[in-house]
């Protein structure tokens, strides 16, 4: 079975914790749960409760004094959400003109809940409005 043929359900929060360790990852630095903890401004023990749940479903290898190693299905399911969010961040900031940190702070409240199908349109109509920048230029002057 390969990672992608493995269906996993995330919740919000678990999608959450996987983002931050993959962003980790994506920029070579090693983390622990404690850093995590702090870096997500949680408490020790949630942070330890969720990342045993992320072990439990094979996306992390974990243990309290060593890194966080995301899996190979861990690095998948984790590439979704933060693509996910980036597809999200960049329509709001592009199309509708949103500054970064609120384009940023919808963007991940709106990941967790959004179809793949909506999403791969909205990522659609993102580029198409890159490619076809009078668009933007004419919606910007009426509004």
């Amino acid at each position: 079975m390969t990672a992608q043929s493995k269906e996993i359900n995330l919740t919000s929060g678990l999608e959450d914790y996987i983002e931050s360790i993959y962003i980790a990852y994506l920029n070579s630095t090693p983390l622990k749960g404690a850093e995590l903890a702090r870096k997500m401004n949680i408490s020790r023990a949630s942070v330890s409760e969720a990342l045993s749940k992320l072990s439990t479903k094979g996306l992390i290898k974990y243990n309290s004094y060593e890194a966080i190693v995301l899996t190979q299905q861990g690095i998948y399911e984790a590439k979704k959400v933060y693509n996910k969010h980036h597809i999200l961040k960049k329509f709001f900031e592009t199309v509708l003109d949103i500054p970064s940190s609120e384009a940023g702070e919808n963007a991940c409240k709106i990941e967790h809940i959004i179809s793949e199908e909506i999403l791969k349109e909205i990522n659609k109509f993102t580029q198409y409005c890159e490619r076809n920048t009078q668009i933007l230029e004419n919606y910007k002057k009426e509004h």
